[in-house]
């Protein structure tokens, strides 16, 4: 679940933000007023969305997206004029006044892209190379020859083994190798 961090240099605006949020159902994971208090949150969290106006006590939104962590985008709570040449990559604008469907539509979608795209990194690591595939193949082929495991059963031992030590199959297909070889 994305966290959302809402960062306006005036605390009444934030306040009054968050608790739109919170009525809607949404957790609001910090309220501050400035940049840098935002940059200390998100790095506490893997991704999730700022809600900001154009300008923090400290810094402009554009300085924020800069240092944000990769996973984490910018909600621009600002009049469209603040960006009519465009908006830069994981800034997303809402025009002043809002109004609060097209504020909770706008996060949904943001939460919506975010997930899309934890689930394609996710999928992009499951992908083994060759040579994994081989260690794996190596350590099921060594299993079932010296334990009489049929090819279903020497996967399943690798792929319990590796979750039960947190380790990738691969790296355990290694490490039985190495203890079976020995």
């Amino acid at each position: 679940m994305s966290s959302i961090i809402v960062a306006f240099s005036k605390r009444e605006n934030a306040v009054n933000i968050r608790n739109i949020l919170v009525k809607s159902g949404l957790g609001v994971s910090a309220v501050c007023q400035t940049g840098a208090k935002a940059l200390q949150y998100a790095e506490l969290w893997n991704d999730g969305i700022v809600i900001c106006s154009g300008q923090m006590q400290d810094m402009h939104y554009m300085q924020l997206r800069e240092y944000l962590p990769e996973g984490f985008e910018i909600l621009l709570i600002a009049s469209p004029d603040l960006w009519a040449d465009g908006l830069p990559d994981g800034v997303v604008g809402l025009p002043l006044p809002i109004r609060i469907y097209d504020l909770l539509n706008t996060i949904e979608m943001i939460r919506h892209s975010q997930e899309r795209r934890r689930r394609k990194r996710r999928e992009a690591g499951k992908t083994r190379s060759a040579q994994e595939r081989q260690v794996i193949d190596q350590a099921k082929a060594l299993l079932m020859e010296r334990n009489n495991m049929t090819e279903d059963e020497a996967h399943k031992y690798v792929q319990k083994t590796s979750m039960e030590s947190g380790t990738d199959m691969a790296e355990t297909a290694r490490m039985i190798l190495t203890v079976m070889k020995e």
